[in-house]
């Protein structure tokens, strides 16, 4: 599928890449896919990348597979309607910067997860995360997948994405596993 040049059956929408600004791609214009990870994915255009989000997978001739238990994510195990913060975990590495095959908890953009509870007994999740450039336009969108993520998390009534800048970001906070991803070791 990557790597592939694929004209869009339909209009749809992106995110550009990397200024974060929502455009239309019309029926037929041509795309490669040069990234499918956490089910988003980045093609290239003629002019320039664009997040396509899995909702609109259909305009590029793809059919996302269904999980057999989309209520309940894979890896996620509820004990007594506990949230662990192992789930949480679990939900975000499959989160990606849609330019880099590796997920945010691997790349190291990930610096605080803090489990509370609601009043009405509710889980809640306060994340604090940055990017790996300040002035990424991205970052908006990234947040924004990483809270869809822990929200998909049973128990979890409700979560907050916070970008921020300290400590700044630097390639020695990717994990082991991310650096062999990316070829860094």
């Amino acid at each position: 599928m990557e790597h592939r040049e694929i004209t869009l059956a339909r209009d749809c929408q992106v995110v550009l890449i990397p200024s974060g600004e929502e455009a239309t791609l019309t029926a037929g214009s041509p795309v490669i896919v040069t990234q499918s990870l956490g089910g988003t994915y980045t093609v290239a255009t003629q002019t320039g990348l664009a997040r396509i989000a899995e909702a609109d997978a259909d305009a590029l001739g793809i059919v996302p597979e269904k999980k057999e238990a989309d209520a309940k994510p894979e890896g996620v195990v509820v004990a007594g309607g506990e949230v662990k913060d192992e789930d949480v975990w679990t939900q975000l590495k499959n989160v990606y910067d849609p330019e880099i095959p590796v997920n945010i908890v691997d790349l190291g953009l990930v610096y605080d997860l803090i489990l509370g509870k609601s009043d009405s007994g509710g889980t809640t999740v306060n994340v604090k995360m940055t990017l790996t450039a300040p002035g990424c336009g991205m970052g908006p969108t990234i947040a924004a997948d990483a809270r869809s993520r822990i929200l998909t998390v049973p128990g979890v009534e409700s979560a907050e994405v916070d970008l921020v800048w300290s400590p700044p970001w630097n390639q020695g906070m990717i994990t082991e596993a991310g650096r062999m991803k990316l070829g860094l070791v």
